[in-house]
């Protein structure tokens, strides 16, 4: 748009296209001339098509200027100009420079397909076929190209312009229809009082105080429910604020944020000693000297000596590896580290690193102290190339750097503790960094009577509950275990509605860990509940006459687990070795129990019952054939890889190892046909009593009656 200043007031701004279709209106009303403009440079008449939407004076506000003001008006806006010759029109041969069809010398031509006196520029693709509007206002009057465009945007400083404008001045027959609505576009709607409502919904005049009434409740109304609003709205922001804040604090503990989590604050373990540790003797005397050094540091400096750097506890789940390095600590009353393997692992490249480091600058800064890492093989495994795992190797890494980096006798002991040694990385183990293994093996039987006394004196317990016989019964456990029993049975005795623990609960939580649970809603018809005592008594006939075999604990036809009954046996102690006599006792008592059903009920109904015997048996057959080197035949060799084998000395071990399991089940039927009256009797006590313990048992085979229960 062009901006147009008159003497007229206000300022209006006009779209050139307007002026221009008026003063062509007025010129044609004057001249009389329709539609065609004699051009004063060009020869011959051109006519020009105005396409444009012709605006007449009234829509643009000038109806009441007269004749001369518009051309007082038009010399005042468009001054006439001594007329110069047309520029000669450059040749396109004689030009050394090529013609451009992208754009022309101005942005005045590129719009309107003209420039300074010429119809068309330099470009013919910008000249228009028809001539505009414009083009013929600037041939007729002379028009020069000082006439710039104003081009500018919309801004508030252009709105306030418009606010500002003298409203009082504007009438219908001044402002164009075209600028009313912008100028009135920014007025507010007026605001309906109360009374002209009244007026205007014709409310009676009776119902005038009601309707006012109403209308303030309904504002208070609303007043209170958006008072309300934007209090709930207030505490609603509040709650996202704390919650915003409280997971901001939780991401920043994050390694991903924080970068690492700090080493574990350390722990006094002055509550904890090697009395508190039983069953483990030997590995409580090696870590003793350890102790004494963290006592006593200067003891061993003199001398020039000094201890490993690192001790690692190797042995089964449970027997105390954790405690004894708590113990540790606590005897020497240094500060104690716990850590786990696992805390070192994470999904973030360079954390288990970071936390080693942190770890080991606290441990450092508290010497001397004891740090203990649980676990040890799930960081300190065998360093492999994964490229699924690149980084895998920097906490150990880490590890390794961190101990070999510790100076002589700074004050810091590290120990490991793990269940798979042979996972370890060699060099984690190499002297210098856990130099000192120490082993932890399940306790034998002191060991476990030793336990089992700790953890009676912490509950109510019979005093002729020997500790000893419990133990018996419970070889391979570890100290956890004994624990676990202990509190089954304190259970036990509680649902039982008992004062005390006594020898019996103590056995039925045995018999529940080794066995599983009884199974008492398991409905057994009275044939298959014969068949069991009958195959139960035939072990136990076969334990109690063989001179060799273990003695016997129990034996019960009560289901428990996946077996129906069962005779469980008491060893007087613990055997670090057997006997090949001791070996055939036991494939004996486990034929027993199939000789018995055939014996009883004949062969057509021996049952699948002594599968598991049978698992035992052959594989005590198989171990005294091939590793042992008990077979005559194939003499003092092992054959550990049997495929490996020749055809004929694999069909051999297979000829021996039939032979002793034949020669095993003859042995068992021709022991229970010399005992069938013991047998039969045994079996009745089992059918009335369901579960006899050894007493019991002598009692019966001894042809003695057995008290009322």
């Amino acid at each position: 748009m062009f901006s147009l200043s008159s003497t007229l007031q206000p300022q209006v701004t006009v779209q050139l296209s307007h002026i221009i279709n008026a003063f062509h209106s007025l010129k044609s009303s004057v001249s009389s001339t329709p539609g065609r403009v004699q051009h004063r440079d060009q020869a011959p008449e051109q006519d020009v098509q105005i396409t444009e939407t012709t605006w007449n004076l009234r829509e643009l506000g000038l109806t009441d200027l007269g004749v001369g003001q518009l051309d007082e008006i038009m010399n005042k806006l468009l001054p006439s100009i001594v007329q110069q010759g047309a520029l000669p029109a450059p040749n396109p041969a004689k030009s050394p420079w090529k013609t451009s069809h992208s754009s022309t010398e101005s942005f005045f031509h590129n719009k309107h397909g003209f420039s300074g006196g010429r119809i068309c520029g330099a470009s013919p693709i910008f000249c228009r076929q028809n001539i505009s509007p414009l083009q013929t206002l600037h041939v007729d009057m002379q028009f020069w190209p000082s006439w710039q465009q104003s081009r500018g945007f919309k801004t508030l400083k252009s709105r306030r312009r418009l606010q500002g404008f003298d409203r009082s001045v504007e009438s219908e027959g001044f402002t164009p229809s075209f600028m009313k609505n912008f100028l009135t576009r920014d007025k507010g709607q007026e605001v309906e009082t109360l009374d002209k409502m009244l007026k205007t919904r014709n409310i009676p005049n009776g119902q005038h105080d009601a309707f006012k009434t109403g209308f303030a409740e309904g504002f208070l109304k609303a007043q209170a429910l958006s008072q309300r609003t934007q209090e709930a709205l207030r505490r609603t922001r509040l709650i996202l604020l704390v919650l915003l804040l409280v997971g901001l604090y939780g991401l920043s503990k994050t390694p991903f944020l924080s970068g690492l989590d700090s080493a574990v604050d350390p722990v006094q373990m002055k509550n904890v000693t090697f009395e508190h540790v039983k069953g483990v003797e030997e590995a409580k005397n090696e870590l003793q000297e350890v102790v004494e050094f963290l006592r006593s540091p200067q003891k061993f400096t003199v001398l020039g000596g000094k201890l490993p750097k690192g001790i690692l506890l190797v042995g089964p789940p449970g027997t105390g590896k954790t405690l004894l390095a708590r113990a540790v600590a606590g005897e020497a009353d240094v500060p104690f580290y716990y850590a786990s393997g696992s805390e070192f692992d994470e999904m973030f490249v360079g954390v288990g690193a970071s936390r080693i480091r942190n770890l080991f600058r606290e441990a450092k800064g508290n010497a001397p102290c004891v740090i203990f890492i649980d676990e040890l093989d799930s960081v300190g495994g065998k360093r492999i190339e994964s490229p699924m795992h690149p980084y895998s190797r920097q906490t150990i890494n880490q590890l390794l750097a961190e101990m070999d980096g510790f100076k002589p006798n700074e004050g810091v002991i590290i120990i490991g503790a793990t269940n798979f040694p042979e996972a370890l990385d060699n060099a984690l183990i190499r002297p210098g960094r856990f130099d000192m293994q120490v082993t932890v093996p399940r306790p034998d039987v002191k060991g476990r009577t030793e336990i089992l006394k700790w953890y009676l004196r912490k509950i109510k317990v019979d005093p002729a509950v020997e500790a000893e016989i419990i133990a018996r019964g419970t070889v391979g456990f570890s100290g956890a275990e004994l624990e676990n029993l202990v509190n089954q049975a304190a259970l036990k005795a509680a649902v039982d509605g008992k004062d005390m623990v006594t020898l019996k609960e103590l056995e039925f939580a045995k018999d529940k860990i080794l066995m599983g649970p009884e199974r008492r809603s398991a409905e057994i018809d009275e044939r298959n509940k014969r068949i069991t005592a009958y195959h139960e008594s035939g072990h136990a006939i076969i334990a109690y006459y063989t001179k060799d075999a273990m003695p016997i604990n129990k034996a019960t036809i009560m289901p428990r687990g996946p077996t129906l009954g069962h005779v469980s046996m008491l060893p007087e102690n613990d055997r670090w070795s057997e006997t090949r006599a001791q070996l055939l006792a036991q494939m004996d008592v486990s034929m027993g129990g199939r000789v018995a059903e055939e014996l009883i009920f004949g062969a057509e109904n021996i049952t699948t019952g002594a599968s598991s015997d049978f698992d035992g048996a052959t594989k005590i057959a198989r171990m005294m054939v091939t590793r042992y080197g008990m077979s005559e035949k194939l003499g003092v060799m092992t054959y550990v890889d049997q495929t490996k084998q020749s055809p004929e000395t694999q069909a051999a071990i297979e000829k021996e190892v039939r032979i002793l399991l034949r020669d095993s089940y003859e042995r068992a039927k021709a022991l229970l046909k010399s005992h069938t009256k013991e047998h039969k009797n045994l079996a009745e006590a089992l059918l009335r009593y369901e579960t006899l313990d050894a007493k019991e048992i002598q009692m019966v085979l001894e042809g003695k009656a057995l008290q009322t229960r």
